[in-house]
């Protein structure tokens, strides 16, 4: 009886030390963080960026939806009275979005895209950012111009939403080629950082 006894307890003993040994082996293994890349985009240009990310960091893709869509007349920056020209001399304006909600939980790592209007980005964007919780991502800025920099549009981003983890953005005019580069190292860069 005290044999069987003995058995039993080492068998239990060995596989409770196994279980715990691969308890501490999983904990050790790199963390994979999950890649939303968030884009508006009223002519195409941004999206093709956008899709270019997605697809080199291989994140999920979303766009942000106006619930009224943009038409060309609405876009025309020349007209003070077009709808684009109106939202932008409002600091407040936040239209309204339409498209599917997210579940931001799900997500690490925030690409966010627009193009520049007017030096910064456009309003739905703003809508966007305060629609959703940013706690604990981080959010990487990209954009495209006809000719301004991103630098002003990340610092008033910073300055509007000072609780969320901004890193260092990019103007990305340069092709797919460039963009999908620059997205890879900055993931790898974000993952070091986390470790």
């Amino acid at each position: 009886m005290k044999q069987i006894v003995l058995i039993l307890m080492s068998i239990l003993s060995f596989s409770c030390s196994s279980q715990t040994q691969r308890q501490a082996t999983d904990t050790t293994e790199p963390v994979s963080k999950k890649i939303l890349v968030v884009y508006f985009s009223c002519t195409g240009t941004t999206g093709r960026v956008a899709e270019s990310i997605a697809g080199a960091v291989d994140g999920r893709l979303y766009r942000i939806t106006p619930a009224e869509v943009y038409t060309s007349a609405d876009l025309d920056w020349n007209d003070k009275s077009s709808r684009s020209s109106v939202e932008m001399a409002d600091e407040d304006s936040r239209p309204e979005l339409g498209g599917e909600p997210l579940d931001m939980k799900d997500y690490d790592i925030v690409f966010l895209g627009y193009p520049i209007w007017w030096d910064l980005c456009p309003r739905p964007v703003n809508t966007f950012l305060e629609k959703y919780d940013f706690s604990g991502k981080t959010v990487i800025p990209f954009a495209t111009s006809g000719g301004s920099s991103i630098a002003h549009s990340v610092r008033q981003l910073r300055k509007l939403y000072p609780n969320v983890t901004w890193n260092d953005g990019k103007l990305l005019n340069g092709g797919v080629a460039v963009a999908t580069e620059w997205a890879k190292q900055v993931v790898e860069n974000t993952k070091k950082g986390s470790r």
